[in-house]
């Protein structure tokens, strides 16, 4: 009896089904499909922990989807930190940070991070928002009018070179000691500044920015003996892989960088979004005994000579000249 009804309601949903237009089974499969690859993508590529979860933050930097602090915010919006972001009046009114700031629920501030008073009133108007003191910083600011100009590092403009070493290493000192005065962070809170290999090694065409990022390095060691010993502060710098963003794009032969790093890395270039997850460990509670150092996250590249991938290319070339630098210009061939 039990089988026969079994059979029974097996031959009703066989009915049924049949009753069913096409069309039916076509939609509710495209729905199914979008469906399940909603969740995965949920699942898999938001990934949040609540690692930053009533934490609060202050971003220098984010401009476009492109910048690595724009990344950085989303990552830590979705970890469950609140934070002000600031850029200059131009970057504010050239770039898209307004509408991260809508997505993000966050105070857009105006600062120019070279200026101290700005400084200052962007950390005030930081804690008044945010409801006091801040848990975390990222310094993610750099750029060199040599390089905008095209001056080669042989013949650098020296006022030039003042505002490179002013906006890409010395405002993380300026905003570092404007919150130290202010007393702007809380105990075991966390200072990050973006950097790159060329503050060691000599990449062609980096310019004066590879003195700038040694500079920022410095910087960084010394001011975290201080803040650290007063006030358990944590600061860090992250040697990044080349990446591209606007800031970026002006460095001569970027392409190749990238290509470069890429084949000399045994994990690869490490991409934006891969640097802002790195960013939201170093402010999370997870790396609280990290401080003073420089670290690479450079898909190994840093601690590469040689690779298979980089040197095939290379005897590729072998058979041909390569020109270097401009032909035209036999003072400035290599710089």
């Amino acid at each position: 009896m039990a089988t026969r009804d079994g059979y029974q309601k097996t031959a009703w949903r066989k009915s049924e089904k049949c009753r069913q237009p096409p069309v039916f089974f076509i939609v509710r499969n495209i729905f199914t499909t979008i469906l399940n690859e909603r969740c995965f993508t949920h699942k898999f590529k938001i990934m949040a922990y609540n690692l930053l979860k009533g934490k609060k933050g202050i971003i220098f930097g984010a401009l476009n989807a492109d910048s690595i602090a724009w990344k950085v915010a989303e990552r830590a919006f979705e970890e469950g930190a609140t934070f002000t972001l600031t850029n200059t009046s131009v970057a504010l009114r050239m770039g898209e940070t307004a509408k991260l700031a809508e997505k993000c629920g966050a105070e857009l501030i105006e600062a120019d991070a070279t200026n101290v008073e700005d400084l200052e009133n962007l950390v005030k108007k930081s804690m008044e928002v945010l409801g006091g003191k801040v848990d975390f910083i990222l310094h993610s600011i750099g750029m060199s009018p040599n390089v905008r100009k095209g001056r080669h590092y042989s013949d650098l403009d020296y006022s030039y070179l003042d505002k490179t070493l002013d906006i890409s290493a010395i405002s993380f000192h300026k905003v570092l000691q404007v919150a130290r005065k202010l007393d702007a962070i809380n105990e075991w809170g966390s200072v990050v500044a973006l950097s790159y290999v060329a503050a060691q090694r000599t990449f062609y065409g980096y310019n004066d920015m590879a003195d700038a990022k040694a500079l920022l390095e410095s910087i960084g060691r010394s001011f975290g003996y201080i803040y650290g010993r007063e006030r358990h502060v944590r600061i860090n710098t992250i040697s990044q892989s080349p990446t591209v963003t606007t800031a970026g794009s002006g460095v001569k032969g970027m392409d190749k960088l990238l290509d470069f790093g890429d084949r000399m890395s045994p994990l690869g270039n490490a991409t934006g979004d891969d640097c802002a997850d790195y960013c939201i460990t170093l402010f999370s509670d997870l790396t609280r005994k990290v401080t003073m150092q420089n670290l690479f996250h450079d898909g190994g590249f840093s601690s590469m000579g040689m690779s298979l991938r980089a040197l095939e290319q290379y005897e590729k070339g072998l058979g041909c000249d390569c020109d270097c630098g401009d032909a035209g210009d036999q003072d400035h061939l290599y710089d």
